[in-house]
């Protein structure tokens, strides 16, 4: 029996020798190994706080910056100037100093801002009548000389003045004639 538990105490032995290799210091390693590419990741990609702020300022500056090009177009635009047809007019009239008698055959257009369009349009047709009646009223009451076609400044202005008085706001810029024809009748 002595023999017998040699061989039961020399087993163990054995089995001690040929037991497997623990991988924990592999799976040690390991971990450690991906600790320090994220660690160093972390310090060269991830920007500091200095980098981030400069980016946020210049993204802000860069915003800014567009949106007062946008604001400035849309003030440009509103601002556009823009024909506005106040109609076309033939008066037949016998100027104060002479005997003979003319025809005044013009089509007439106010210049006016964009935002002021539709302001302009209902207030043009509201106030047509009273409108056209004065314009009318300037080319008769005009001499011969005025009407010429050199000498139409006087009578813009004139008109530009009458039809802003009658206007709520001073609207129109300026006027102009299309077309214009004086004819001896």
């Amino acid at each position: 029996m002595a023999e017998e538990t040699k061989p039961t105490t020399e087993e163990p032995a054995e089995e001690a020798t040929n037991r497997p290799r623990s991988n924990t210091p592999m799976v040690v390693g390991f971990i450690g190994l991906v600790m320090v590419i994220e660690t160093a990741m972390f310090f060269f990609l991830v920007p500091s706080a200095e980098q981030v702020s400069a980016l946020a300022e210049a993204q802000l500056i860069e915003s800014v910056q567009e949106g007062a090009e946008e604001a400035e177009k849309v003030a440009s635009d509103e601002n556009r100037v823009e024909e506005f047809e106040l109609g076309t007019f033939g008066e037949t009239f016998s100027p104060i100093d002479t005997d003979r008698s003319f025809r005044v055959e013009l089509r007439l257009y106010g210049l006016i801002r964009a935002k002021n369009k539709s302001k302009m349009t209902e207030e043009f047709e509201a106030k047509n009548g009273r409108l056209r009646h004065e314009i009318r009223r300037k080319i008769r009451n005009s001499e011969l000389s005025e009407l010429q076609d050199n000498q139409l400044g006087l009578l813009e202005r004139r008109i530009l003045t009458t039809s802003n008085h009658l206007l709520d706001e001073d609207m129109l810029l300026g006027v102009g004639f299309n077309d214009y024809q004086l004819i001896e009748e």
